[in-house]
């Protein structure tokens, strides 16, 4: 089944395009007036050198006024001809025969009934377009219609080839390559959605986070604070470095700068509850603090961290540059840029 697009939006044709495998674009005047295109023929002209195949309306309400609209058009500087696409009605079959004759195509529209498909086919159209949408729209099988213009063309080796159109939503498509059309043309929303599919997304998502997981260096994401205290500071000096740092964590050192513990919100709180205000002024020493810090190195993968979490649940982790303090991971840092599911929590 071939993909046509339906619109007359310039910037949407471009993005169409580039799917590579667009093989026409379909185009009405109501298009054209909703978009507030004035110079038609200007639009015409721009388009046929855009798409792979255009079809255009020749309108007119006799076989004369449609043959000379078609003629205009073909006077017109195109890069291609373009399929004419005309309303089903007797002068439409019958300029769709005499246009036929001459080696030009032609695509029969506005098709509701399969006695208007089998005239259009009879006709000698190149594309016979039932309007799917409009027809569930008035309570119509729509679908069996489609099925029976494509049986018929198939078993009396007609040349026609059915347009599954007027389509609303992606199941359109589903449905269109189901009953056997052989084009379907949709509007850019439809297309730009036929990916779309909420169990890919989630897919995608995990396989981009393992990924992550297994390339990006501890180094690469750890924040640029950095708190840092010796365990002969104060508690109000550790206090004043998280809130600066915006950190629950202070690394504690020795007097070389080597980490020898780690002093956290939950100690901070803890601390406070069971002696009050009176230790703010206390050294950490005195207070106490865990002097087996979880450490993992700057040049360690994520994905080593995520395991680390895991085992010793804790929300922070120091990061060492071999004994010195190069910063601090914390368990969010994961989680906010989607590089932590739920599930390792």
């Amino acid at each position: 089944m071939d993909l046509y697009l339906d619109s007359v939006d310039f910037k949407e044709i471009e993005r169409a395009i580039e799917f590579g495998f667009v093989k026409g674009l379909t185009t009405t005047p109501t298009f054209m007036h909703r978009h507030g295109i004035t110079d038609i023929d200007g639009a015409i002209v721009k388009l046929s050198g855009m798409v792979p195949e255009l079809q255009v309306e020749a309108l007119g309400e006799s076989v004369d006024s449609i043959l000379a609209e078609a003629d205009r058009i073909l006077q017109l500087p195109l890069i291609r001809e373009p399929v004419f696409k005309v309303p089903i009605s007797n002068a439409g079959v019958i300029a769709c025969q005499r246009l036929t004759e001459k080696g030009h195509r032609v695509n029969v529209h506005l098709i509701y009934t399969l006695n208007q498909a089998y005239m259009a086919i009879a006709a000698g159209a190149a594309f016979v377009c039932p309007l799917a949408g409009r027809l569930q729209d008035q309570g119509h099988d729509a679908i069996k219609l489609i099925e029976q213009c494509v049986e018929i063309i198939e078993k009396h080796n007609y040349s026609s080839k059915v347009m599954f159109s007027s389509v609303r939503h992606p199941e359109h498509v589903r449905q269109a390559l189901l009953t056997g059309a052989h084009v379907c043309t949709v509007p850019f929303g439809v297309m730009n959605h036929l990916c779309d599919n909420s169990l890919t997304a989630l897919g995608t998502a995990q396989f981009r986070e393992h990924t992550q997981l297994m390339t990006i260096r501890v180094g690469e994401l750890v924040r640029s604070q950095n708190p840092i205290c010796e365990s002969s500071e104060t508690l109000t000096t550790a206090m004043v470095k998280m809130t600066e740092s915006r950190l629950g964590t202070v690394t504690l050192v020795d007097r070389d700068g080597n980490v020898v513990g780690i002093f956290t919100d939950g100690d901070l709180r803890r601390s406070l509850q069971e002696n009050g205000h009176d230790i703010l002024d206390e050294t950490l020493a005195k207070i106490g603090f865990s002097e087996s810090p979880v450490t993992i190195g700057q040049d360690a993968l994520l994905n080593e961290a995520v395991k680390l979490f895991k085992e010793f649940e804790v929300d922070s982790i120091i990061v060492v540059d071999g004994d010195k303090p190069a910063g601090v991971l914390d368990i969010q840092d994961l989680v906010k840029l989607g590089l932590l599911g739920q599930e390792h929590l």
